[in-house]
């Protein structure tokens, strides 16, 4: 079924759960929350799916894409713990976080389009004009999310800089 060997189920259905994990933390919170239990779990199946790519990928670009997740996953759960960074660390937590979605997408819809419906896949071609669409669908996305992301993090910092010490923090 959809030709992926053994290692590729592995590494699919190990990578899977982070999409709905995304999803709710970014529908809950407005972006990825890695000290928390969904947090955690999306950290799991992103490394999970991450370091078994170099086991199953068949383009240079795989590794790259690989290499690049794992590289902004441990950058984005390591600079919240930073305290010198204060507010800046979470601008960065949240944009590298939200790399990682982006870098799990792109792959997730590429392999989706040039698998589905088994036999006779949509995209056959990685200069289709459905693949290069959904992939630019992607970068839109995370730009303007991003920025969405970013303009509520100035909101909640500002807020939260007229309140009572201790009272409000940014989630």
């Amino acid at each position: 079924m959809f030709a992926i060997s053994p290692l590729g189920w592995v590494h699919t259905l190990g990578s899977l759960p982070a999409i709905p994990l995304a999803a709710y933390m970014f529908a809950r919170h407005g972006r990825i929350v890695p000290r928390s239990i969904p947090g955690v779990a999306y950290f799991v199946s992103m490394m999970a799916g991450a370091v078994t790519v170099f086991l199953v990928a068949h383009q240079p670009v795989s590794y790259g894409i690989g290499a690049a997740t794992i590289l902004f996953l441990l950058a984005g759960y390591g600079v919240g713990r930073i305290r010198l960074l204060a507010r800046a660390g979470r601008y960065l937590e949240t944009f590298f976080l939200s790399l990682t979605a982006f870098l799990l997408m792109v792959p997730t819809v590429s392999e989706v389009l040039r698998r589905v419906p088994d036999g006779h896949p949509m995209v056959t071609d990685l200069r289709s004009p459905l693949l290069l669409g959904a992939q630019a669908s992607l970068l839109g996305l995370l730009i303007v999310g991003l920025t969405a992301q970013f303009i509520y993090l100035r909101r909640v910092g500002k807020r939260s800089a007229f309140a009572a010490p201790g009272i409000a923090s940014i989630k």
